[in-house]
C-alpha cells in the first residue's frame, strides 16, 4: 500500500470517529462567531433592526409566510400558484419557521440564524471531507478558510438559501465518500435530491453526482463485488435526485401551465429579449463566464476568493484524479458539475450582481479543492518537514488574504441592508400606512414592498405575477398592454417603481398619462455607496405614483372606416401570438423593442422595426379586395415595403413621411389574392440585403373589406 493511500485510509478512519474529534466543533464555533459579527454589523447600520441586504430575501419570506398560512406558493391569498421563489425547498423551510411561530419581523431572524447555522455545519463538513480525501491538514485548512470567507458569511447572514445550499452540497459529497466503500448509496441520493430542490444550479450538480453513483455501482458489478439485482436496485435509488428535480418541474407544469419558472423567463438569456439570437446568447453567456473566472481567480478588487483559488482548484482536481483512483467517479462529477454550474448561472442576466450569489454555495468546494491543489504543489518536495512548511506557508497566505477581505464584506452587508431599508422597506411601510387596504400596487422590487406593505402587488418584472416576464422583457409598450388586459379590480391603482433597469423604463407611462406626472412620494437612496461607487440597488430614487387608466384601449379604435375583419395590435404580446406575428429584423442582434406613445387622446403600443414584419390574419371573405390600414411612426422618412400575400408578390406599399407624429396609411390587396379566410402577410424591404433598411415604429394593422 502506498504512503498516500495509507494516509488516506487513516484519515478516513479518523473521520469516522465523529464526536471524539473536536476540530470540527471548533471550526463550526468560529463560523458561528464570525456570523454573529456580521449580524451585529447589520444591526449597527440599521438602528438595532435586522434588515436583509437584498430585496429578493423578502420574496422568499413572503412565500414562506403564505406557506405557513396555508396558501402554498401563492404570493398573495387567492392568487394562482407562481414560481417566483427560486428555491422551493427554502420556501418550505421558511413556511415551517412560520408555523413554529417565527412570523412577521421574526421570520427574517429565523432565516439568518438558519443560514449561519448551515454555514457553520458546512465548514465542519468541509473539514471532514478534506480529511477523508487527502488528510487532516487539508481538512483543517479548508474548514478554516470556509469559516473566514467573506462572501460565504455575507450569504449566510443575508437570509437567502446560500448556507442551506452549501450544506446540502458538501454533505452530499461527504455521504458519497463514506458510502462508496460499501458500494451502496442510501444517504447520498436523499441529500442530493434535496440539493436538486434547493437551487436550479443544485439540480445541475446533483445530476452529475447521480452519474458518479451509477458509475461506481457498475464498476463494482464488473469487478464481481455486487450482484446484478443489487446493482439495479441501487442504481434506481441513485437516480432519485433526477426524479426529484423533474418532479419539481412537473409541479410547475401542472400549477402554472409551463415547466419554465418565472425567474428563468425574466432573467435567462433565452427569454430576456424580444427575439433570440444564438450569437448574442453565446456572447453574453461567455462574458458572464469570464466574469466568474475573474472573480474566482481572485485577482480583482471584489475579494471573492484568495489569489489563485481557481487555478489551485483545477490543480486539486487533477491531483485527486491521478492519485486517488478510488474517488475518480466523484472527482470527474465534481469537475464537470462545477463547470456546468458556472455555465448554467452564466445564462442569467443577473449572474454577476448581488455578490454573485448563485455560485456562492459552491465556494466551499472550490476552497477545498484549492487546498488540495496546494497540497499537490508540495508533494514534489523531498523532505516531509519541508512539505509541511510549504503547505502551511501557502495556506497561511490564503488565510491572510481572506482575513484582510473579511471586514469589507461585513461592511458591505451593513451598507446594503441600510440601502434596502432606505428604499424598499421604507416604501412598504409607507404603503401599509397610506394606501387603502384593497389597493393594488405595481412594483419592480416585489419583495419588501409586498412583505411590509401588506397590499396586493403586480410584479412588473414577472417573478411573482404569472405572465408578466415576457411583456416586461419586450419593453414598456408590451407591459402596458399586459396591465390593461387585467380585470379592473386587479389592475394596479398605484405604481411603486424606479426609472432604471431592470425592467422597462417607466417614463413612457408618465408621458402617456398612465401615471400622474407628480409622484405621491419619492424615496431617495441616502445610504453612501461603497468606495467603488457600487450600490446594491440599481436606482437613485424610488417613486410612488397614482395610476390613471382613462385612455386604456384607446389605441384599438380603427383609424379608418369599413368592415374591419381582423385587427393586430402590435406591441401586445398576446395579440401578436394569436396572429403569429414576427418582426423580421434586417440584422441579427437588432431587437424589436416595444414602446408606448400618446397622440392626442390615443395611447398605443408599438414595436421598433428595422426591416419588416410577418403575420397571419383571419376572418376574411375570399375573392374580395383587402384593405390593410396601418399606424406607424417614422418622422421625416419615406419608406417602401414589398407586400407578399401567402408568399406571392402583391405590390409595393409606399408610406408617406410623418412630420408631427404617427401616420395612417393604407394598401389594397386585389381580391384574387385572397383565396381563403386566412392569409399570411409579409412586409419586407424592397432591397432586403442592402442598407438603408425600412426603419419605423409599427403600432397596429386593421384589415377591412
Amino acid at each position: 500500500m502506498s504512503a498516500d493511500t495509507s494516509s488516506n485510509s487513516s484519515a478516513h478512519s479518523r473521520a469516522g470517529r465523529g464526536t471524539r474529534d473536536r476540530t470540527a466543533w471548533l471550526i463550526a464555533a468560529l463560523t458561528l462567531l464570525l456570523g454573529g459579527v456580521f449580524v451585529v454589523v447589520d444591526l449597527a447600520y440599521n438602528q438595532g433592526k435586522l434588515i436583509a441586504p437584498l430585496d429578493d430575501v423578502y420574496i422568499h419570506l413572503q412565500y414562506g409566510s403564505r406557506l405557513g398560512a396555508g396558501d402554498p406558493f401563492q404570493y398573495h391569498p387567492g392568487e394562482p400558484v407562481s414560481t417566483g421563489a427560486s428555491s422551493v425547498l427554502y420556501a418550505l423551510m421558511l413556511g415551517a419557521g412560520h408555523l413554529l411561530g417565527f412570523q412577521g419581523n421574526l421570520l427574517l431572524p429565523f432565516a439568518v440564524v438558519l443560514g449561519i447555522g448551515c454555514l457553520a455545519a458546512t465548514a465542519a463538513v468541509v473539514y471532514r471531507l478534506g480529511q477523508a480525501l487527502v488528510g487532516r491538514a487539508v481538512g483543517v485548512w479548508s474548514g478554516v478558510l470556509v469559516a473566514v470567507s467573506g462572501p460565504l458569511l455575507w450569504g449566510a447572514a443575508s437570509g437567502m438559501e446560500i448556507g442551506l445550499t452549501a450544506l446540502l452540497l458538501m454533505t452530499t459529497l461527504l455521504a458519497f465518500v463514506r458510502e462508496r466503500p460499501r458500494r451502496r448509496f442510501v444517504l447520498t441520493p436523499v441529500l442530493s435530491s434535496l440539493l436538486a430542490l434547493v437551487r436550479p444550479e443544485g439540480f445541475v450538480f446533483a445530476v452529475l453526482v447521480c452519474g458518479a453513483m451509477v458509475w461506481t455501482l457498475l464498476a463494482a458489478r464488473r469487478a464481481g463485488q455486487a450482484t446484478t439485482r443489487r446493482t439495479l436496485r441501487s442504481a434506481a435509488l441513485s437516480l432519485l435526485p433526477v426524479a426529484a428535480g423533474l418532479g419539481q418541474y412537473l409541479f410547475y407544469l401542472l400549477a402554472t401551465g409551463t415547466m419554465t419558472a418565472n425567474g428563468v423567463r425574466a432573467k435567462s438569456h433565452l427569454y430576456d429579449r424580444p427575439q433570440f439570437f444564438l450569437g448574442d446568447f453565446v456572447d453574453r453567456t461567455t462574458a458572464n463566464v469570464r466574469g466568474f473566472v475573474d472573480a474566482l481567480v481572485g485577482l480583482n478588487n471584489q475579494d471573492f476568493a484568495f489569489p489563485g483559488a481557481l487555478v489551485l482548484c483545477v490543480g486539486g482536481l487533477a491531483y485527486l484524479l491521478v492519485t486517488r483512483p478510488v474517488w475518480r467517479p466523484l472527482t470527474v462529477a465534481v469537475g464537470l458539475g462545477l463547470g456546468a454550474v458556472l455555465v448554467a448561472a452564466s445564462t442569467l442576466n443577473t449572474a454577476l450582481i448581488h455578490e454573485m450569489r448563485y455560485i456562492q454555495p459552491f465556494l466551499p468546494l472550490v476552497v477545498l479543492l484549492a487546498a488540495c491543489g496546494v497540497y499537490a504543489l508540495t508533494r514534489p518536495l523531498v523532505r516531509e518537514r519541508t512539505r509541511r512548511i510549504a503547505l502551511h506557508t501557502m495556506l497561511v497566505v490564503a488565510l491572510l488574504f481572506s482575513l484582510l477581505a473579511l471586514p469589507a464584506w461585513a461592511v458591505k452587508l451593513g451598507r446594503q441592508a441600510a440601502t434596502i431599508r432606505d428604499t424598499d422597506v421604507s416604501v412598504g411601510a409607507w404603503i401599509s400606512g397610506n394606501l387603502p387596504p384593497d389597493a393594488v400596487v405595481a412594483v419592480k422590487d416585489v419583495g419588501a414592498i409586498a412583505y411590509f406593505g401588506e397590499r396586493r402587488t403586480v410584479d412588473l418584472i414577472g417573478l411573482t405575477t404569472n405572465g408578466f416576464a415576457e411583456p416586461s422583457n419586450h419593453g414598456t409598450g408590451a407591459l402596458y398592454e399586459a396591465l390593461r388586459r387585467l380585470p379592473a379590480d386587479r389592475r394596479p391603482g398605484y405604481f411603486a417603481v424606479y426609472a432604471e433597469e431592470p425592467g422597462p423604463p417607466m417614463q413612457p407611462l408618465v408621458d402617456g398619462g398612465v401615471l400622474n406626472p407628480q409622484p405621491l412620494i419619492t424615496f431617495p437612496v441616502r445610504t453612501p455607496p461603497a468606495l467603488d461607487g457600487f450600490s446594491i440597488v440599481p436606482f437613485t430614487e424610488l417613486h410612488v405614483y397614482r395610476a390613471n387608466w382613462a385612455l386604456a384601449g384607446s389605441g384599438d379604435r380603427a383609424p379608418v372606416a369599413g368592415d374591419v375583419r381582423d385587427y393586430l395590435n402590435v406591441g401586445d404580446v398576446a395579440a401578436e401570438e394569436e396572429h403569429g406575428y414576427e418582426p423580421r429584423m434586417a440584422q441579427p442582434g437588432l431587437q424589436p423593442d416595444t414602446v408606448l406613445r400618446r397622440q392626442g387622446d390615443v395611447l398605443d403600443s408599438g414595436r421598433i422595426i428595422v426591416g419588416g414584419e410577418r403575420f397571419t390574419v383571419d376572418g376574411l371573405k375570399p375573392g374580395e379586395p383587402l384593405t390593410i390600414s396601418s399606424r406607424t411612426l417614422a418622422p421625416g422618412v419615406e419608406r417602401e415595403l414589398r407586400v407578399r400575400v401567402n408568399g406571392a408578390d402583391a405590390g409595393i406599399w409606399r408610406h408617406a413621411p410623418g412630420h408631427r407624429g404617427w401616420t395612417q396609411d393604407t394598401f389594397t390587396v386585389p381580391g384574387d389574392a385572397i383565396t381563403s379566410p386566412e392569409v399570411k402577410l409579409e412586409l419586407e424591404p424592397v432591397r432586403p440585403l442592402l442598407s438603408p433598411y425600412p426603419e419605423y415604429t409599427s403600432f397596429g394593422y386593421w384589415l377591412s373589406q
